[in-house]
C-alpha cells in the first residue's frame, strides 16, 4: 500500500511538473508569441510515422490567437495609416502655413523697404539713389554758377574799375580842355583887346 501510494505520488508530481512545465508563460498556447505556440505545439504532439499528431482543440486555440493577432495588427497598421495620413494632413497644413508666413513676411520687408512716391511704389534704396544724384546735380549746377558768377563778378569789378580810370581820365582831359579853351579865350580877348 505504501509503494502504490508512493508510486502514485511520484507519478502525480511527475505529471504536475510536466504539466507546470507545458503551461508557463513560455510555454503554452494561451501566452507568449506565435512562434513559442507553435514551439509547445510541436512539443507535445505525438509522432505517428513521419508526422506529428496534434490535437484538435490545440490547433483551434493556436489558429484563434494567430487570427488575433493577424486582427491586432490589421488594427494596428490600420491605426498606423490613420496617423500617418493625419501626420501628412498636419505637414501640408504646417506647409501651407509655412508659406503663407513667408509671404507674409517677404510682404512685411517689401513694405518696410518701399514707399508710395507720387503714388508709385519705390524702393528706399533706389529712392536715395535718386535723392543723391539729384543732389550731386543741383551742387554740380550750384558750383557751375557759382563759378561762373565769381568770373562774371570780377570782370565786372575790372569794367567798373576801367570805367572808374576812364573816368578820371575823361574828367582830367576835360578839365585839361577847359583850362585850354579858357587859355585860348584869354589869349583871344588879349590879343582883341591889343588890336584895339
Amino acid at each position: 500500500m505504501k509503494k502504490i501510494i508512493l508510486s502514485l505520488f511520484f507519478v502525480s508530481g511527475v505529471i504536475a511538473a510536466s504539466f507546470a512545465q507545458d503551461t508557463t508563460p513560455e510555454n503554452s498556447l494561451n501566452s507568449g508569441t506565435i512562434e513559442s505556440q507553435f514551439e509547445y505545439i510541436y512539443r507535445i504532439s505525438n509522432n505517428f510515422e513521419d508526422y506529428e499528431v496534434v490535437k484538435k482543440t490545440n490547433l483551434e486555440k493556436l489558429k484563434s490567437n494567430i487570427l488575433d493577432s493577424l486582427r491586432t495588427m490589421r488594427k494596428q497598421v490600420g491605426d498606423l495609416k490613420a496617423m500617418q495620413a493625419a501626420q501628412t494632413d498636419s505637414i501640408r497644413q504646417i506647409a501651407a502655413n509655412l508659406a503663407q508666413e513667408v509671404e507674409l513676411k517677404e510682404a512685411a520687408i517689401d513694405q518696410q523697404e518701399s514707399f508710395s512716391f507720387l503714388g508709385m511704389n519705390i524702393q528706399k534704396t533706389v529712392y536715395s539713389s535718386m535723392m543723391w544724384t539729384l543732389v550731386a546735380g543741383l551742387a554740380g549746377f550750384l558750383a557751375f554758377f557759382s563759378i561762373q558768377y565769381f568770373r562774371s563778378f570780377g570782370k565786372v569789378k575790372k569794367a567798373q574799375k576801367d570805367l572808374e580810370d576812364i573816368q578820371e581820365e575823361f574828367d582830367q582831359h576835360r578839365k585839361n580842355t577847359l583850362e585850354r579853351e579858357r587859355k585860348l579865350k584869354r589869349e583871344l580877348i588879349d590879343a582883341q583887346m591889343g588890336k584895339s
